[in-house]
C-alpha cells in the first residue's frame, strides 16, 4: 500500500512538473520597429563646428521614405558650395598651366633640335677645315644647354599634371563634404516624428526619428523565473485595446541581459524589485500595427 501510495505521489510531482515545463508565460510588453527608433542627424563638418542651422526639411511625420532619399539640408551646404566651386576654378588653373608648360617645353625642344643640327654643322665644317675648333665648340656648347633646356621643360610637365591630380583629389574631397551638407535618408522606414525645424539649431537629439516599419516586433519584458519556459520558435498572441484583434507573432530572439524592471518601466504598482529578460517577439503581420510604435502591450506566449 506504501508503495502505490509513493507511486501515486511521484506520478503525481511528475504530472505537476510537466505543466509548469508546458504552461504559457504572460508578460507587458511594447510594440518597436526593426531595430527601434533611429534619430536622423547632420553629419558634423569644420563649418558646423559649434552646430549647424536647419534651412530645409523635406519630410514630414507619418511621411514614408527611400533609402536615399532627401531629408534636409542644413545652412554649410551654401559655405560648401562655394568651397566646390573654388576648388573646380583651381582645376581649371592647374590644366591650363598643363598647357603652359607644353606649349614652353615645345618651344624648349625645337629650339634643342635646331642647336644640335647647328652643332653638327659646325663639327663638319671643322674637319673640313672650313670653321674653327671654337666655333664648333661653342655650337656644342650651345646644343648641349638647349638639350638641358628641353629636358626641364618636360620636367615642368610632369609636376605641372601633378598639381592637376592634386586640385582634382581636393575638388573630389570639397564635393564629399559638401554632401554631408544635405540629410538622405539611411535606409526604407516611416517618419515618426519630426525633432527640428527650418530655422533651428540641430542638437544632439537630431532632425527627425526614422523606423523600419516593414518589421514590427513586441518586446516582451519576461520575469527571469520564467524565462527557462521561453525559447525561439515559440509562438506568441500579441493583445492590447488599440488594436482591433490580436496580433500573432514568433520568437525571434532572447536577449542576453537581465534588467531590473525600474530601469524601463513606470507603473508605480508594479514589482520594482523584478528582474525581467527581453523577448523580441517578430509580428506576422506588421501593417495593423506600423503607426504604433511604443504600445504597450500584454504578450502570451504559448508552450
Amino acid at each position: 500500500m506504501q508503495r502505490v501510495s509513493l507511486l501515486l505521489a511521484l506520478l503525481l510531482a511528475a504530472g505537476l512538473a510537466d505543466a509548469q515545463e508546458s504552461r504559457a508565460v504572460s508578460a507587458l510588453g511594447r510594440l518597436e520597429p526593426e531595430h527601434g527608433i533611429i534619430r536622423v542627424s547632420s553629419s558634423s563638418t569644420p563649418q558646423a563646428i559649434l552646430g549647424a542651422v536647419l534651412v530645409e526639411l523635406h519630410a514630414e511625420e507619418g511621411d514614408d521614405v527611400k533609402r536615399g532619399d532627401l531629408l534636409a539640408v542644413t545652412d554649410t551646404a551654401a559655405v560648401m558650395e562655394a568651397l566646390a566651386l573654388e576648388a573646380e576654378a583651381a582645376v581649371l588653373l592647374a590644366e591650363r598651366e598643363v598647357e603652359a608648360a607644353r606649349s614652353q617645353a615645345m618651344e624648349a625642344c625645337v629650339r634643342a633640335d635646331v642647336a644640335a643640327n647647328e652643332a653638327e654643322r659646325r663639327t663638319r665644317l671643322q674637319a673640313q677645315g672650313v670653321a674653327g675648333e671654337e666655333e664648333a665648340e661653342s655650337a656644342r656648347g650651345e646644343a648641349e644647354a638647349r638639350k638641358a633646356s628641353c629636358a626641364s621643360a618636360n620636367t615642368s610637365i610632369r609636376l605641372s599634371e601633378s598639381g592637376v591630380e592634386v586640385a582634382r583629389a581636393h575638388l573630389n574631397r570639397v564635393r564629399a563634404e559638401l554632401q554631408r551638407s544635405f540629410v538622405r535618408a539611411p535606409f526604407d522606414g516611416r517618419v515618426i516624428n519630426v525633432v527640428a525645424r527650418p530655422g533651428e539649431l540641430i542638437t544632439p537629439k537630431g532632425i527627425l526619428e526614422l523606423a523600419r516599419i516593414d518589421r514590427m516586433f513586441a518586446i516582451a519584458e519576461v520575469y527571469e523565473t520564467d524565462i527557462r519556459l521561453v525559447r525561439q520558435g515559440q509562438r506568441a498572441t500579441i493583445r492590447s485595446s488599440a488594436l482591433e484583434k490580436d496580433a500573432k507573432g514568433t520568437v525571434n530572439f532572447i536577449r542576453q541581459k537581465v534588467q531590473k524592471q525600474d530601469e524601463i518601466g513606470t507603473d508605480p504598482a508594479a514589482r520594482k524589485d523584478a528582474r525581467i529578460i527581453e523577448v523580441v517577439i517578430e509580428l506576422d503581420d506588421p501593417e495593423p500595427v506600423a503607426g504604433l510604435t511604443n504600445l504597450q502591450v500584454e504578450v502570451v506566449i504559448h508552450p
